[in-house]
């Protein structure tokens, strides 16, 4: 079975505010979604919030369009990549790949 692939665009995100807001929306994640780096954490790693199929098959999360906002917000996007390395460290079945290359406008 192939994993089920969720695109996380995060072009035209300027803060932390407007990634969680683009990945609750990537991930469909529910509205009590804190939006905060350990809510993220906690829903990266909770199978019960992730999209229809994707425990039995795996979750691979495409990170598109990272550039700006990792030059923006350094020290928010240092936190991001810790918050997806670990959620990816305590779940085999999610892998986080940020996609190089400039996006086709």
């Amino acid at each position: 079975m192939t994993q089920q692939v969720v695109k996380l665009d995060l072009d035209g995100v300027t803060d932390k505010a407007g990634l969680m807001d683009r990945t609750a929306l990537a991930l469909q994640l529910p509205d009590w979604f804190g939006r905060n780096w350990d809510a993220l954490a906690d829903s990266l790693s909770d199978h019960t919030v992730w999209p229809e199929g994707a425990v039995e098959s795996g979750l691979l999360v495409v990170v598109r369009n990272w550039r700006p906002y990792a030059k923006a917000r350094p020290d928010e996007w240092e936190t991001a990549v810790e918050v997806f390395g670990e959620a990816v460290d305590r779940t085999p079945a999610l892998s986080v790949v940020l996609a190089l290359g400039e996006a086709a406008r």
